[in-house]
């Protein structure tokens, strides 16, 4: 089996086998990280731009009488940070690594998993170790045959102290697949004042725990978060969350620098309907080119719905408090013009090893009632006698972590 027998845009068995032979071997991540350093200005802007003004990202001076004793980035600031890490690749290993298996392929996001270990504060620096670790070939309505791809990003701080754990899932099909099938009708209606309203004042009702401890004593299962929304989704909201998140896909840059990128990878900028090559990227506000890949407008990202959820945690559990782990499942899109509310529940609370943790359930609803994206996640909280404890990665490295990766992968099956 050869990459000659791949074809660009299609889902080979050629391509599944090469994609598998990259397991457990580290890759270069293809871009420069939008921050290179954690800044008062960079978490600021990342935080407004998923509509979030809390002070322990936003107000270095509000910060230093937190317990962290400094401003800390918000959860899924990793998004934006992270040195290439990966060893330079030996010939074997370029050629192994060289192209996308799935070039030309529709990428969907699936699931997302988070752990957290410490935080990335005011001055941090990052490295980031990424490597695949599974592809699962599936049959699915949405797509016909798809291939669930894998990979884990792990950071680590300037000092080598590994930070967080993120596991990914991105389901790849073929595009003229997803054109065929039937398109999905499900797109906002115009809003009445009414129902703005109703928007409006879940905004106005918002509140921070802040400062203000939640002791676990005091959690009790059943328990509801405060619901949050997020929308009407605007193509602004798209533009004003890539100020604070980067380009992720595409290299950053425009005009000339963009050319340079475009001569490399063309794949990455199909024409529009102008001619003129533009990224890939652009179904999420441009619906002409959603709707040429079969859907009726554009959507947001994934990641945006995450960090959404990390916004509703982050204000219940207040300064003292950590979110360690998150699990996202995204099973439908979310348009332009459609609102999404926040929810989520106690579920359990226990004591683990000296951690008082609490798990929660969480999801995504829009509009329409229809749960777009369900969520589990554990917290940890203070008690009336002890401060929260940071949990322990599971090894003392990013090499380490790759290892007990492994491992658990080839126990699972």
């Amino acid at each position: 089996m050869t990459e000659t027998a791949e074809r660009f845009g299609v889902l080979t068995d050629e391509a599944i086998d090469r994609s598998r032979r990259r397991i457990g071997i580290p890759q270069p991540l293809p871009n420069p990280p939008h921050n290179y350093e954690v800044t008062w200005d960079a978490t600021r802007h990342f935080a407004f731009g998923y509509g979030d003004d809390n002070p322990l990202y936003c107000d270095p001076e509000y910060a230093r009488s937190t317990r962290w004793g400094s401003l800390i980035a918000p959860p899924t600031f990793l998004y934006t940070m992270g040195e290439d890490a990966a060893p330079k690749p030996d010939p074997e290993t370029k050629a192994l690594l060289k192209g996308d298996p799935f070039a030309g392929l529709g990428s969907y996001q699936a699931v997302m998993e988070f752990e957290f270990w410490r935080p990335f504060v005011l001055g941090d620096r990052a490295k980031c170790l990424r490597t695949q670790v599974g592809v699962v070939p599936k049959d699915s309505q949405f797509g016909k045959r798809t291939a669930h791809v894998t990979h884990d990003f792990i950071f680590a701080n300037q000092h080598g102290e590994p930070v967080c754990l993120q596991r990914g899932t991105w389901i790849n099909a073929e595009r003229h697949t997803t054109r065929e099938r039937k398109k999905e009708q499900e797109v906002a209606e115009p809003y009445t004042p009414e129902q703005l309203a109703e928007i409006d004042a879940l905004y106005a009702a918002e509140t921070r725990r802040g400062a203000e401890v939640r002791y676990w004593e005091d959690v009790v299962v059943g328990e509801e978060l405060q619901k949050k929304a997020k929308g009407p989704l605007t193509t602004t909201d798209v533009v004003v969350w890539h100020a604070g998140w980067g380009m992720q896909l595409t290299p950053p840059g425009a005009f000339k620098i963009a050319a340079r990128v475009r001569a490399k990878a063309p794949g990455l900028y199909p024409a529009n309907g102008l001619n003129v090559p533009d990224t890939v990227q652009r179904l999420h506000w441009e619906p002409a080119r959603a709707q040429e890949l079969g859907l009726p407008t554009s959507y947001d990202y994934g990641a945006m719905r995450e960090t959404w959820l990390t916004h509703l945690l982050t204000d219940w559990i207040g300064d003292d408090g950590w979110l360690w782990k998150l699990s996202v499942q995204h099973r439908r899109f979310n348009f332009v013009g459609d609102t999404t509310f926040l929810t989520g529940e106690v579920v359990d609370k226990r004591q683990v090893d000296g951690r008082h943790e609490v798990e929660i359930a969480l999801r995504c609803t829009n509009q329409r009632g229809v749960v777009t994206s369900p969520a589990t996640a554990i917290v940890l909280l203070p008690t009336r006698s002890a401060p929260v404890t940071l949990p322990t990665p599971p090894a003392d490295s990013l090499d380490g972590i790759v290892q007990v990766e492994m491992a658990r992968i080839a126990a699972s099956g």
